[in-house]
């Protein structure tokens, strides 16, 4: 900033050379496709979050949806932390509930309390994450995030880049207790039918220990595996990308689930069509997978683009921000949460994959100049109204 080469959204500044690019290519494409402000917006649920994002999203909403789109039909959620300390979490919900009845959902970032921030806004609680109830209540399937990719902008990967995180399981869902001393640790499963299995047992010799329970879902595997070979064969275009499957199962044998179910879909339902094309033939002729250590190698080094990435749900989260950093920005980066209804229809929440900024936010409310790429959250708010969200899509802007 500073320069006279930006284009400054209410106090939020986009580079100059950007601006036009993101006019061009998102714009055109999306909001400025209805030009009229009697054109309604289809149903959605919006939820409200804080910091910088919130603020940011509301000069998107000011300039650059309510001139073009009668927003009547959308349902308005606040989950900033103050909010659902005042209503005892009954917003979220709230949102939850009308998220599964309508099926399309935009969510601004939102904030997980800390300890320290309970105190600074005076909360009862330092409340759960919000993302872990949604996915749950919208029995999420995966989290899709891919990459952005803008005519006449060079950035991070040259062609589509595609990845699919399982949404629940691991460590998000774990259970623990600290401050565990010395003696044995014993996990029980007691079925439904009241058989009891011990799944593990252990000594512990230390004074102070951490106890950590979580497990891994596999049913929902399948629909996982589905999205994400479906998606793939069509990427870029319709040329597809190469699809990798990435666990840890050699060292994390309980993994090996996950390996196996993507493959049998794949074998059963996808192999020809990918032989047909063209796209296993650097791989062997058949569904690849990396070890997760390899994948953060080949992230950095595939600047090419054009694969695809499954995993389970921490090493989805962390090698998707590695993929944001390799293609410049979080913002180049969408993310799409896959559910499913009771009756079988998709749910799809749309949201940035970055967070909300915070230390930016900190900066523009002392009075100094910021500057935020809002790609990521333009695209997640235009994408529910220009697309069909029962299926796949890309990505890349033309």
């Amino acid at each position: 900033g500073g320069d006279g080469r930006s284009l400054i959204l209410g106090e939020t500044m986009i580079s100059r050379r950007a601006a036009p690019l993101l006019g061009r290519s998102v714009l055109r494409g999306h909001v400025a496709c209805l030009a009229t402000k009697s054109e309604p917006a289809p149903p959605m649920v919006y939820i409200k979050g804080e910091e910088m994002t919130r603020y940011t999203m509301d000069l998107i909403i000011k300039k650059w949806i309510d001139p073009h789109f009668d927003t009547g039909g959308w349902e308005y959620f606040d989950l900033s932390c103050k909010n659902r300390d005042d209503t005892e979490d009954k917003c979220l919900f709230d949102a939850v509930a009308a998220g599964a009845r309508i099926g399309a959902i935009f969510k601004e970032p939102t904030v997980t309390p800390t300890a320290i921030q309970k105190e600074l806004l005076g909360l009862k609680k330092t409340w759960g994450s919000p993302n872990g109830a949604m996915r749950r209540g919208w029995n999420g399937i995966t989290i899709s995030r891919d990459t952005i990719h803008i005519e006449g902008m060079e950035l991070g990967y040259k062609k589509p880049v595609l990845f699919e995180r399982h949404a629940v399981g691991g460590e998000y869902g774990a259970g623990f207790k600290a401050g565990i001393g010395k003696g044995k640790v014993v996990t029980v499963h007691l079925g439904a039918d009241g058989d009891a299995t011990i799944v593990d047992q252990r000594d512990l010799s230390d004074d102070n220990n951490a106890v950590v329970t979580y497990h891994n879902p596999i049913d929902n595997v399948t629909d996982l595996a589905h999205h994400f070979f479906a998606r793939c064969l069509v990427a870029d275009g319709g040329k597809g990308v190469v699809p990798y499957v990435v666990t840890k199962k050699t060292v994390f044998k309980w993994q090996e689930g996950f390996w196996v179910a993507m493959k049998e879909v794949f074998d059963a339902h996808y192999k020809d069509k990918y032989l047909a094309k063209g796209l296993l033939e650097t791989v062997g002729g058949e569904l690849p997978h990396l070890i997760s250590d390899a994948a953060t190698m080949q992230i950095i080094r595939w600047t090419g683009g054009g694969f695809g990435m499954a995993a389970h749900n921490y090493d989805g989260d962390m090698l998707t921000d590695e993929v944001a950093q390799v293609h410049r920005s979080p913002g180049f980066i969408n993310s799409v949460l896959i559910g499913k209804k009771a009756n079988g229809e998709i749910i799809k929440e749309y949201e940035a994959s970055h967070g909300t900024v915070a230390d930016m936010d900190a900066a523009r409310l002392r009075g100094e100049e910021t500057s935020l790429n809002p790609l990521g959250m333009v695209e997640a708010i235009s994408t529910p109204h220009t697309r069909t969200h029962t299926h796949t899509h890309t990505h890349t802007h033309t």
